[in-house]
């Protein structure tokens, strides 16, 4: 099933395909501890049994159903303050191409994919390796839900659900990471606005007053997010909130 990629210039000319893995997160980063895989290279699984997802919760797929794989990066070009575009550039590769098959799909900031009505679509999860240069590798964890139809947890869809349609895992690996090669390119020519004013159009309750949890529960609205990735969001009361990971809850 797996191959490689011919829609691409340097993305997925590696595929390293796994019947069933931990973690192809994990997979990649040992890989590259050990120098055996290089930038661009993919680790793909039909069966993940333990994948992380952000804030420690773990990710649940169905074998065979879904697409989890894990593509690594050597994004060099930026110091780690800018890390957040990578995040930027790949939410927007996944929910451009989802919103090919189904409309109101989202970026739930850091880096859920939702379908406004339906729930999670999928996730992604980015673990980067810095040392005094700055970034060495960046390891991308996507999962999506594809052809899986009963989840054990609410508000999670797939697109089969979405779209009534069984659809080709592969094909839908493939148009992804070519997107991903495109605006990784887009990033290495340092077109940060352009790529800030794109993902802001897709995040999830941008300018809507919401309820939110911090230290305690209260009224709020994103107004954006910061250089270095923090949501920003405005209380009742005016004062203007910067929130880093695991710092905010959306309830």
């Amino acid at each position: 099933m797996y191959k490689i990629l011919a829609n691409t210039v340097f993305l997925g000319k590696d595929v390293i395909y796994l019947t069933e893995c931990h973690s192809t997160n994990d997979e990649a980063l040992e890989r590259l501890r050990r120098r055996e895989i290089a930038e661009g290279s993919i680790v793909i699984t039909d069966n993940q049994t333990k994948g992380r997802g952000q804030r420690g919760n773990i990710w649940l797929s169905h074998g065979g159903m879904n697409i989890t794989f894990s593509l690594v990066l050597q994004p060099n070009f930026l110091v780690p303050s800018e890390q957040f575009y990578l995040n930027m550039i790949i939410s927007l590769s996944v929910v451009e191409l989802l919103s090919d098959y189904s409309k109101d799909m989202k970026i739930k900031w850091p880096n859920d994919i939702l379908h406004l009505k339906d729930g999670k679509v999928g996730g992604i999860l980015i673990e980067n390796i810095i040392n005094q240069k700055g970034i060495e590798h960046s390891v991308i964890g996507i999962g999506l839900n594809i052809n899986q139809t009963s989840f054990d947890i609410p508000k999670v869809t797939s697109l089969k659900l979405l779209t009534g349609q069984n659809l080709d895992r592969w094909e839908i690996v493939r148009l992804l990471v070519a997107g991903i090669e495109r605006r990784y390119i887009a990033l290495k020519k340092r077109e940060f606005n352009k790529i800030k004013t794109e993902y802001l159009s897709y995040l999830y309750r941008l300018g809507e007053w919401s309820t939110y949890s911090d230290v305690g529960i209260f009224e709020g609205k994103i107004n954006g997010i910061d250089e270095n990735g923090k949501i920003n969001i405005e209380k009742r009361d005016g004062s203007q909130c910067f929130y880093g990971l695991k710092e905010v809850a959306f309830l």
